[in-house]
Order: structure tokens, then sequence, then C-alpha cells
């Protein structure tokens, strides 16, 4: 059978750099970074006092008190990024088909400050188990797509995808799959992401994966930096509307960019350091190419994975430089998490729609916060330090790994009838 193409329609994003898709690119393109001390809760006796949280925003009055209440916060965040898209895509749900369009979501942890709270009031009382009724449907990771189907009345394909910090990515690919298959007209996808409380912070932490540079939370996402010690936490959501092609031009949609491919492997290393080599990370991204129908010649930038650990960024250069050989030479390569944080099972999502974004701009957003040269990383490598940069960007691949040793890289291009 031939298989469809799909086209990406409609973007919404909740960031801590920005509360909508234009205020998040402009801050991405202007070097801003998201991060400062965490407002949310005392961090006195915490290792990490600093993270990327979601700036001027209250789920009481976008959604009322008693709705808001029925909500974990990463299901507000949800709620919110795909509002945005939903707009953006200009879908008039009465005139669509709602059993063809589906809404595929990414997670990587879920309702973590739910079970946080009712766990600790039950630890507090005196044995007698009196919980939530909602404790159970704010926490469940796939929650969010369910509200999002609920709320819009979409009674296609609905679930979530859990690959730790690539969950939003595989979300992705597996609404690209079931679009070009026909299963589907359009597919609400993207990932939300809400771990910046005490448990968060206090469990990574434990696992010293995270910055403890307190006395300069902005500057403390350092990717491929030499004094880079950890990654910074953040918080938020990015949704996409993809659609078929066919689809699309039915209705009269814009486009923003085509979605040509995604890539999936695991490290099958160890469950939280990635292959020193890179080899899942070499063996995505080429799978990716491979779906596509594109060489290593084809890519203009990488929006890597890069989250400023000391291991993690090694070894995805590694794998760019084993994989694409000369033509590492002539890419853009950067990370956003400088600017926005780690936002977990969220990043494959935003990262994406920063991806398409220097497609539709000819922009690269930039790697800020970058102080001393590491000898490790080869200085022939464009890591777009401190300055966006334009170039023609026709294509870009944007990846996103896990712990857990899982990987998923998805590529967009400009579209072209």
């Amino acid at each position: 059978m031939e298989l469809k193409r799909v086209v990406v329609t409609g973007l919404g994003a909740l960031t801590p750099i920005g509360n909508s898709v234009p205020d998040y690119w402009g801050a991405l393109i202007n070097g801003v970074s998201g991060a400062d001390i965490i407002k949310s809760f005392d961090t006195t006796k915490f290792k990490t006092k600093f993270a990327c949280e979601i700036k001027n925003f209250s789920a009481e009055d976008i959604f009322g008190k008693k709705e808001a209440r029925k909500m974990d916060p990463f299901v507000h965040y949800a709620m919110v990024s795909v509002d945005e898209a939903v707009r953006d895509a200009d879908l008039d749900f009465p005139n669509l088909d709602t059993n063809r369009i589906g809404v595929i979501w990414g997670a990587g942890i879920g309702g973590l400050k739910t079970f946080l709270d009712e766990v600790s009031n039950f630890a507090k009382g005196d044995g007698t188990p009196r919980y939530n009724p909602y404790f159970i449907p704010k926490m469940i990771l796939d929650i969010a797509p369910g509200h999002i189907s609920i709320k819009y009345g979409l009674r296609g394909p609905n679930f979530s995808t859990v690959s730790a910090c690539a969950s939003g990515t595989n979300a992705l690919i597996d609404s690209f799959n079931y679009l070009r298959l026909g299963v589907a007209d359009v597919i609400i996808s993207g990932g939300s992401e809400a771990i910046i409380n005490e448990a968060g912070m206090g469990g990574f932490n434990a696992m010293h994966a995270l910055s403890t540079r307190n006395d300069d939370p902005k500057t403390a996402s350092r990717p491929f930096d030499k004094d880079r010690d950890g990654f910074v936490a953040g918080e938020g959501a990015g949704a996409l509307i993809l659609e078929s092609l066919e689809h699309a031009k039915a209705r009269g949609a814009k486009i923003y960019a085509e979605m040509v491919g995604g890539g999936m492997s695991a490290d099958a290393n160890h469950i939280t350091a990635p292959h020193p080599e890179g080899l899942g990370a070499r063996l995505v991204m080429g799978n990716a190419l491979r779906d596509a129908g594109l060489t290593t010649s084809d890519i203009d930038y990488i929006n890597v994975h890069g989250t400023s650990t000391p291991l993690g960024d090694i070894s995805e250069t590694k794998a760019i430089v084993s994989l694409f050989g000369d033509d590492a030479y002539k890419l853009n390569i950067s990370s956003t998490k400088s600017m926005t944080g780690h936002l977990l099972g969220a990043a494959g999502a935003i990262e994406a729609i920063a991806s398409v974004l220097a497609i539709k701009n000819d922009i690269v957003p930039p790697t800020i916060n970058h102080f001393t040269d590491d000898p490790e990383f080869d200085p022939q490598l464009n890591f777009t330090f401190n300055k966006p940069q334009k170039r023609t960007v026709r294509t870009a691949l944007s990846n996103t790994f896990g712990f857990g040793g899982h990987n998923a890289s998805v590529i967009f291009k400009k579209y072209e009838e």
C-alpha cells in the first residue's frame, strides 16, 4: 500500500520561556534562560534549589477552581498547549469526521504532584485511607489524552506513550505511523510533564542527575560546556497537530512542515547511563533517516538531546560524528535545553516545535551558556553557541533519549507540493 504524506498544521506550547508558541520561539531566538530559584515549594534542604518553572500561569483562572482540582498539573499543561494548537490549525470539529481524529500523548512520569500529595496526606493520618476520589484519575499517564478527547469529542486512536524522556517523540512517531497508514485523518500529539515538586527534585537529586549550580541558575544548563554538571529540570507541554496531507489540503489548512520519518532504538546498556560510544543514538538517527528515505547530507540541523550531563553530551556527539562523517561538519547542532531545561516526557514535543520553526524561519536557535570549550568535543562541529544562526534549513532532525535506554528521533522537512 502507498503510505500517506503527513504534515504539521498546528502548534501549541506552554514552556518555561514562553506560554505560547510565538513567545517560546522569540525567547529561543533571543537566548533567554528559563531557570530561576524554585517558587513552588521550600527548597531549603534540597541540593538543587532552582529549575525552569512555568511562569505567570494559574490553572484556576483557566479552568475554574472546581475543574482545576480534578486534574494534575501535567494535564493542565497539556490542555492549554492543545487549545493553542487546535486554534492555530483552525480545526472546525463540528464539520470534520471526529471518528477519524485521535490524540496520542506522551508523558514520562505523569501525575507526580497528585501522587505526592495523596500519599503524604495518608502518611500524616491515622491509617484510615481517606483518599480523594480523583486520586487515580488525576495521576494516571493516559488521562491527558482522555481529557483532550472528551473536550473536543474526538473518537479516533487515543492513548499515551511512556518512554521516559523520549515519550513525547514516541507519541509523534506513533501518530505519524497511524496517519500514513490511513487509520486517522488528524492526530493531536505531543507531551507534557510537571515534576518540579519535592518528589521530583528530591528523586533526581538522589540520582546525582541535576545541576547544583545554585549560585547561578540562569547559566546552569550548559550543554557541551566543559563545566556542565547535570541537567536543569523543566516543566510544561508542547502540542502538534499532525494531519494527512490530503486531509489538510482538502480543508485549506496552512502547513508548517512535513514530517517525513521517525526512528526508535534501545541502548541495551544501562538503566540511566547512555552507551559510551553512542551506539543506540547512532542507530536511532540512522533508522530515522532510513524511514524518511534521506541521507546524512540531507540534514541541515539537529536539535540534539543535549541535556548538559557529563556523559550524555559526549555520547550523542560521538554518535553524530560516527554516523554523519564529513557531513557532521556541515550541520548546525543546538540544544534548546540550555534555555528551557529538560522537560522530560514533554521535551520531544517542544523540541519538535523548535525544529519545525527553524525550518519555517530558516533560523537555528542557539545553545546558550557556553563558556569553556571541552576537549572531548570535536572543535569543527557547529554547536551554534550563544547566538542563533541564519541558514536555509530544509530538513531538521530532533533527538530524545530516555532513562532505560529508550531512543527516538523524528525528521521534518520543508513542505513542497
